[in-house]
């Protein structure tokens, strides 16, 4: 992941409602949920959740394939991996005794 595209992805999880769909989709795992249970879930009107969820999928944070007449959303864990690749690329100028720990605190998160 290059910086703009790093910029994209954290712009897009910089607002609270989309932050919240990122982590419920991380959540639900790679079979994600329908973008209708999104909204509810949420408590989210659907054409505001609809911008939210276009807003992520451009950023690459995550993907949608459709079912029939229902689109699923799942978290890229691709995008996410890049997103995270990126900011720990320089981190503590690659010394993995210092790393791991981010990484081990990271994994129980």
């Amino acid at each position: 992941m290059d910086k703009i595209n790093a910029l994209g992805a954290l712009g897009a999880l910089a607002q609270e409602s989309r932050l919240d769909v990122f982590r419920l989709l991380v959540k639900a795992g790679d079979n994600g949920l329908p973008a209708g249970e999104i909204a509810a879930h949420l408590n989210v009107r659907q054409n505001t959740m609809s911008t939210h969820l276009g807003i992520l999928t451009r950023a690459g944070l995550i993907r949608r394939r459709r079912e029939g007449r229902v689109i699923r959303y799942a978290a890229d864990f691709n995008g996410m991996r890049g997103l995270i690749g990126f900011l720990m690329r320089d981190c503590c100028g690659g010394v993995p005794e210092i790393v791991r720990p981010l990484a081990e605190d990271f994994s129980n998160a």
